[in-house]
């Protein structure tokens, strides 16, 4: 491998022109393509072959209007004065024309007015009026709850007016799901009824159930880039040696995740599946390239080789360990197809496909880029700094230090870890998993602005009903009465505030109730009444005649977390046994790849633990700039997993790696641990460093999903570099010393030996 990339490599410098031609065509026609069909992205979470995905399907069929993507908006007075009184309730009025006026919007006008046309004997009609019988001879609603809004008479469609008479909360629903909308659809809804309101003193805010797509590049993820920036000029000396890796990384991106944009037209992707591209585009393109050009620097200012030779070297030795470890992160990440979830398939291969991209510029674009720089690349005042520290012994002084200490020390050391590592994980006992609502979202967010408000006027259940079907049993008209036994019975539950008949066929036999709970869409208690009413489906079949069935945001949340949590056991298999076999064949040993994968476990759960910490408890939030908890992200402990995994791996081939190469040239017991991190470490801290920078500006991003995520691997980066690759590994690698390279000789002799420190590779080339 190191023999071929040794040659590739030279054929890349000289062949600059060429290459970068290459790249730069690529860029031009997937961004041309980008301008032809804009990118289709959405925040929906479908989760196939889900309860309550199955009754969201179902629905699509037998009631196609309550199918669709559901929209809540929140109307609140400013001054005081009442929602339905006035020029307020004349701006309330248009405000909800407009919106049911507005493309992709059901308008429930329509349906009533179909209703009362038929009149009483409508099966609409007759459910209506049972249900409101049955609900009358119970006292409901209550006189001091939310009321329809009513005009001359007639309630208004999908309104609700809150007891104070200063809120309203208007639910309608699209004639499609969210991602299958047309790209500005839920924006143009929302102006349309914030437009009514332009000229009164009236809030107007969408609930979290309308996701907008996040921004992408903001404030934060520019200041990553630009620290990511400031680092690799200390760390390489130059602007121009720390151009290049910033020049391929963000190459490397715009055709990745360029080309996950050009498909998304195509493939329905998650907004998700394209900021996970691009954090990994960026933290791994600029990781790549700074190893093989910092190798080409230490190779021209140590061995004083000239730039060609230097950088073929580079990228034969450095590119070896690149090509292992990027391989490393696409396997941890394609495996996450083994879960079956159509939503990670596609985030897994377009980052996986995205990671392989930045591999391919480290590879082929930046030995181009290296030929045009030249011997520009170490600096006159570079080339006297590594003479003088070559002559007065001192360059890695510090990493000496640190490693001669944790060698002395290595038993406190190992276990020091192990407990820091534990007590870090510790929270991750209490983790509870789901998506995000309103409360997820910063306070001075629409969305958590329409919680909050909706909870205070109404109850916190308004801002995520449950949906409950009803489908009959023997393909006939439900019969009226039993649909208000059925409102009855559920009514009477504990945890249910009001429950309405929302929707019914024309031929009757499907018919929606909303029930409202008294908790919050993301609180146990609610998630609680969702497996009630599920547990009781088959006394309703016995005693109603229908067959029932839940969903709604709660109860999707409940099916996504349980989905998940079977199968990350799995998964978690498949990646521990890739591990074992890809770092065995790299590093030919037993221990090596034990220690690696325990590591890479005590990163994961430390992780865990500081996310639950932060997120769902709420430690340390004002110093992020946060203050709203919620539960754990539902995707976030698999997709943390298999990205976590890849890049961990990516430090421990590049530094065990260099121990391994100290161990080859004779260096014996510890002093192979303390050669090897004192070459490898200063590089590996840097690249972390930038790792973290960049993950750490998705923290600030306005959506909750996002804002984990980010946070979730920059702090595990933090902690598998510095705690377990910094601290653990050579302390570990100390404890066994020279065993630690042991490995059966029966196994010697069936591995292939892929030599990534490039033996072979200087073998052959000192050979005269």
């Amino acid at each position: 491998m190191s023999s071929l990339l040794y040659r590739w490599g030279g054929v890349a410098y000289r062949g600059k022109w060429w290459l970068v031609g290459v790249w730069a065509l690529a860029i031009a026609a997937i961004v041309s393509v980008i301008v032809v069909n804009p990118p289709q992205l959405s925040n929906e979470i479908r989760i196939d072959g889900t309860p309550a995905q199955q009754v969201i399907d179902d629905l699509a069929t037998q009631l196609p209007e309550a199918s669709g993507g559901q929209g809540i908006l929140a109307f609140h007075t400013t001054d005081g004065e009442r929602i339905d009184e006035g020029q307020n309730l004349t701006a309330l009025l248009d405000a909800v024309g407009r919106v049911y006026d507005a493309d992709h919007v059901i308008d429930a006008r329509t349906v009533m007015a179909d209703a009362l046309a038929k009149g009483p004997a409508s099966p609409l009609s007759a459910a209506s009026a049972a249900v409101a019988q049955a609900q009358a001879a119970q006292g409901q609603p209550g006189t001091a709850g939310p009321t329809p809004l009513t005009v001359n008479g007639l309630p208004v469609p999908g309104v609700l007016v809150s007891s104070d008479g200063q809120t309203a909360l208007f639910q309608f629903a699209f004639d499609a799901q969210t991602f299958e909308l047309p790209q500005g659809t839920v924006d143009a809804t929302i102006s349309a009824a914030r437009t009514a309101f332009a000229d009164e003193q009236v809030e107007v805010l969408p609930s979290a159930t309308m996701l907008q797509i996040p921004e992408l590049i903001g404030v934060g993820e520019v200041v990553g880039v630009l620290i990511a920036g400031l680092v690799l000029v200390v760390t390489l000396g130059s602007l121009v040696a720390a151009g290049l890796p910033l020049i391929s990384a963000l190459s490397g991106v715009a055709v990745g995740v360029g080309g996950a944009f050009a498909f998304s037209s195509i493939v329905p992707m998650h907004s998700l599946t394209a900021v996970l591209g691009l954090m990994l585009g960026l933290a791994v393109g600029i990781d790549y390239t700074l190893f093989i050009v910092n190798r080409q620097r230490r190779l021209i200012l140590d061995d004083r080789m000239t730039a060609p030779e230097a950088a073929a070297r580079a990228v034969g030795t450095a590119g070896s360990a690149v090509f292992f470890a990027g391989s490393t992160v696409i396997i941890a990440l394609l495996a996450l197809m083994v879960v079956q979830i159509h939503l990670l398939t596609t985030m897994a291969i377009t980052a996986a496909a995205t990671v392989f991209i930045a591999v391919a510029a480290a590879l082929t674009l930046l030995p181009a880029l290296l030929g045009f720089v030249g011997e520009r690349v170490c600096s006159a005042s570079a080339r006297r700094r590594a003479s003088t520290a070559s002559v007065r012994g001192s360059s890695h002084r510090v990493a000496k230090l640190w490693s001669r200490t944790l060698v002395r020390h290595r038993f406190v050391a190992a276990v020091g870890a192990l407990v820091i590592a534990g007590v870090l994980a510790a929270p991750a006992l209490d983790m509870d998993l789901g998506l995000p609502s309103g409360a997820s979202y910063h306070p001075d967010t629409p969305q958590r602005q329409s919680f909050d408000v909706t909870a205070a006027a109404f109850g916190e259940g308004y801002n995520g009903p449950l949906v409950v079907v009803a489908t009959s049993d023997d393909g006939q008209a439900i019969d009226p009465h039993q649909i208000a036994a059925l409102s009855t019975d559920l009514a009477g539950l504990d945890g249910v505030t009001a429950v309405s008949l929302a929707g019914l066929n024309d031929a009757g036999t499907t018919a929606v109730l909303s029930v409202v709970p008294d908790s919050a869409p993301t609180a146990a208690a609610t998630a609680d009444l969702v497996t009630r009413l599920r547990d009781l489906a088959p006394t309703y079949a016995d005693a109603h005649h229908v067959e029932v069935g839940v969903t709604g945001f709660a109860a999707l949340a409940i099916d996504v977390s349980q989905r998940l949590g079977a199968v990350l056991p799995v998964y978690l298999a498949v990646v521990i046994g890739l591990s074992l076999v890809v770092l065995l064949l790299v590093f030919r040993s037993i221990i090596v790849p034990i220690k690696a994968t325990v590591g890479f476990a005590l990163s994961v759960a430390a992780t865990f633990g500081a996310t639950t910490a932060v997120f769902q408890w709420g430690w340390l939030q004002p110093l992020l700039g946060m203050d709203a908890t919620a539960p754990v992200l539902s995707l976030l402990p698999i997709i943390i997993t298999g990205v976590l995994y890849g890049l961990a791996m990516d430090y421990e081939v590049f530094l065990v790696s260099s121990m391994k190469e100290a161990h080859a040239h004779g260096r014996r017991g510890t002093e192979s641990v303390v050669q090897g991190f004192s070459v490898a470490s200063r590089v590996v801290v840097a690249a972390a460093v930038i790792m973290v920078s960049v993950f750490a500006g998705f923290i600030f991003n306005a959506e909750p999903m996002i804002s984990q995520v980010g946070f979730a691997l920059a702090f595990g980066i933090l902690v598998d570099a510095f705690l377990v690759r910094m601290t653990l590994v050579p302390a570990v690698m100390a404890i066994f010393g020279d065993a630690a390279w042991w490995l059966p000789r029966w196994l010697d002799r069936l591995l292939p030996d892929l030599d990534i420190e490039g033996d072979k590779l200087t073998a052959r080339l000192a050979t005269p």
